[in-house]
């Protein structure tokens, strides 16, 4: 994959003078959905699919983009002096919006670059390819230019940053830290209140993590994501004059029911009861993966899918079709949407030996019922973000 993106930087920008090349996952998130802007636990891990970057810088203030991914658009060609917040219009919103995010932080991108990259991750799929290139352009600025100081969390805090400020998206940290935080064979059990993290292996013995990419493509600034983050926020304020909290993340259950009428429409509450116990439910299912209770992970798995299409209302016919067929396949232990909703991607746990029945029965009734294919990824769980050598 490295050499591809070589082989095509070289033929569109020419092969001499220092170019480096840098890699960056996607993620998939195993449970604790729409959790993370509301202050409660996630529990993602990177994947061995994601963003791969060749670039060099240039002598001026030029910027030349080109996506493997999106050939019909060419070379993208912008300036350091055109940072169009909000306005970009196509898939450079996501590297310049990393590059204004390193202006603002007071890191300087004072030279231009040829950039080609190259994403396996499925656009639109929920695997966050959007924050795979975020993440992936913050590696190359700090390498390019020396940037020491800059850590990984830092890289995550930046790329969460432009989402909010430079593309309009409310997104929470989660993404931006699993895909440059991650650790193979280990998802993150991270704290989105404070970024307190630890690595959980993952050993799933004799079973597999598959995606299922429902093929709806959705893109989360015209979703209802922002409308999501915004009727949790009204709820807690709601709660906040009953009870002195920061975050619905800091409730347990009992805790919610106690104040749950201080919401006063049933929509927010529902909202609010999927944010607290989704926490809940994040910090019993890496407890049970400790426990080495496959089968308890996968119940709260499911129990979280039911949670986002009943309470939090983010699901949709393409990704119920995926989850409900897969709960019908034998050597299924979990299965749930992953990602933001609306379409995107399920993530099921199956065992080995029923991957290839699970592939053919979920992907025939996807099919039947929804009237276009579904892909399946078979995943194995990587690291972070870095520098290619």
């Amino acid at each position: 994959m490295k050499q591809q993106v070589l082989d095509c930087f070289a033929k569109l920008f020419g092969g001499e003078g220092d170019i480096r090349t840098y890699f960056a996952p996607g993620r998939v998130n195993l449970i604790g959905e729409h959790t993370d802007y509301n202050g409660g636990h996630v529990f993602p891990c990177a994947l061995t699919i994601g963003t791969y970057m060749a670039a060099r810088k240039r002598e001026d203030r030029k910027l030349r983009f080109y996506s493997m991914n999106f050939e019909k658009l060419g070379v993208v060609e912008s300036s350091l002096d055109e940072f169009l917040m909000g306005k970009e219009g196509n898939w450079t919103a996501y590297p310049k919006g990393m590059m204004w995010a390193f202006c603002q932080k007071g890191f300087p991108v004072e030279q231009g670059f040829d950039i080609v990259l190259y994403g396996n991750i499925p656009n639109g799929s929920g695997l966050s390819s959007s924050a795979s290139v975020e993440t992936v352009t913050g590696v190359m600025l700090r390498d390019m230019f020396g940037y020491d100081t800059i850590s990984m969390i830092d890289i995550a805090l930046y790329g969460q940053f432009s989402e909010n400020n430079y593309n309009g998206v409310n997104c929470g940290i989660m993404d931006q830290f699993a895909i440059a935080m991650g650790k193979k064979d280990c998802a993150i059990f991270l704290d989105t209140s404070d970024l307190k993290y630890e690595y959980a292996p993952v050993k799933l013995e004799g079973a597999r993590i598959v995606i299922s990419c429902s093929n709806k493509k959705r893109g989360l600034g015209d979703s209802k994501y922002n409308e999501r983050r915004s009727e949790c926020e009204t709820a807690l304020a709601e709660i906040q004059k009953v009870k002195d909290i920061k975050s619905l993340g800091e409730l347990t259950e009992e805790e919610f029911e106690a104040v749950k009428d201080a919401i006063k429409d049933p929509v927010r509450q529902k909202r609010a009861k999927h944010a607290v116990y989704e926490n809940q439910r994040t910090v019993q299912a890496v407890a049970a993966l400790k426990a080495n209770d496959i089968a308890k992970f996968g119940e709260l798995m499911n129990a979280s899918h039911v949670s986002l299409r009943d309470d939090y209302e983010v699901t949709g016919i393409e990704l119920d079709t995926l989850v409900e067929e897969a709960w019908n396949c034998p050597g299924v232990i979990g299965s749930r949407m992953t990602g933001a909703g609306f379409g995107g991607c399920t993530v099921s746990i199956v065992k080995t030996e029923d991957i290839d029945n699970f592939i053919a029965k979920v992907g025939a009734a996807y099919k039947e019922k929804i009237g276009y294919a579904a892909d399946f990824y078979v995943v194995d769980i990587g690291d972070g973000a870095g520098v290619l050598k």
